[in-house]
């Protein structure tokens, strides 16, 4: 039986799109049994809490309890596994060992964001990462072109392979999130940071009276007090909302019952919650940045540029163009947001893995 190890740390925090891309992907494998008894290889999982994972998994996978020490050399991982998988670009831990090795890239946005030493420091982890692979995964073609714009890539086999979107989670009844303004509200979510650019939807409110904003995931950062300020200054109290992080069900609330999910994010690997909002037939309004309309698709509504007028303006007329038949256009979204399903994503990187295997 030959071994796989994934580095799956990342699965721990769940409120990260890193540990929602490794959940998924290792549910998927899950799903595919059948596949992996006839690969004859046998799954290994990195986690701080493995007994969590193997509660549900149970003995599908094997199991390796992560520490932070593994992330210097002399403390590697060293059983030689026949495939290691580095399930995204940034995770310091590597095998101890130079064995076959994959390595799933979901952007280079470091190359953009960062500056100085701290730049300097995850470039030469990157390049050490690329030096090793023996084959890439890309999760938009978008990553790859960037990736392939700063860094010379080894001449080895690569691979774009789509993020999966899950199944609309089902709301219980009479379930109302503890924050819900009153009338219609516009919904947007992640991290709070400069690159999701949320503050535009802000300014933008402002020319959208009818309308309220909630903006839900982490935001403890310095961008979210700038947006709090913005906020005040447009007398939009009453109005905004950032709720900080959320349930799964609150999310799926928001989803379902926002009067459209908008996402004007500068720089996405892939960007899941557009998505997720289309499986419920939500419109959507997305930045024409990064990988947003190669995932979003023909039936989403792009912002070229972020002034405030012009933003509203989209979307109204985009609102408007939905309306004409809600029921049409909603089941174009849905059978969108239903091509991408993370068990096909993990048939797709299982048949990396047989390549490898072989």
């Amino acid at each position: 039986m030959r071994t796989i190890c994934l580095e799956s740390h990342n699965i721990d925090n769940l409120f990260f799109g890193f540990g929602q891309f490794n959940y998924h992907l290792i549910k998927g494998f899950y799903n595919h049994q059948d596949i992996l008894k006839a690969l004859d290889v046998e799954i290994t999982l990195i986690s701080k809490h493995p007994e969590k994972l193997e509660k549900e998994f149970g003995q599908t996978f094997c199991y390796k309890k992560y520490n932070s020490l593994q992330r210097k050399k002399i403390f590697r991982i060293k059983k030689a596994y026949n495939l290691w998988h580095s399930l995204n670009q940034n995770t310091k831990i590597e095998p101890f060992k130079n064995i076959p090795y994959l390595l799933t890239v979901h952007d280079v946005n470091f190359m953009e964001e960062l500056s100085g030493n701290d730049l300097n420091k995850r470039i030469r982890l990157f390049k050490d990462k690329l030096q090793r692979s023996h084959a890439i995964t890309y999760i938009s073609e978008y990553a790859k072109t960037m990736t392939h714009t700063y860094f010379k890539v080894p001449d080895i086999p690569e691979y774009v392979i789509y993020n999966g979107s899950s199944k609309p989670k089902e709301i219980p009844e009479n379930h109302i999130p503890a924050l819900l303004p009153k009338g219609d509200f516009i919904f947007t979510i992640g991290e709070v940071l400069e690159k999701k650019n949320f503050h535009t939807l802000v300014e933008m409110l402002a020319n959208l009276p009818e309308l309220n904003l909630i903006i839900s995931g982490k935001n403890t950062t310095d961008y979210a007090k700038e947006i709090k300020k913005k906020v005040d200054k447009l007398q939009l109290e009453n109005r905004v909302f950032l709720t900080g992080k959320i349930s799964e069900t609150d999310k799926a609330y928001y989803l379902k019952n926002c009067y459209a999910f908008c996402f004007p994010s500068l720089r996405e690997g892939f960007g899941i919650p557009p998505i997720e909002a289309m499986q419920y037939g939500k419109p959507v309004f997305l930045s024409d940045k990064s990988s947003l309309p190669e995932v979003g698709g023909e039936h989403a509504f792009y912002w070229e540029h972020f002034e405030p007028k012009y933003m509203a303006d989209i979307l109204q007329n985009g609102m408007k163009i939905y309306n004409e038949d809600q029921i049409d256009y909603s089941e174009k979204l849905q059978q969108h947001a239903n091509s991408y399903s993370w068990d096909n994503t993990a048939k797709q990187y299982l048949n990396v893995y047989r390549s490898l295997l072989k």
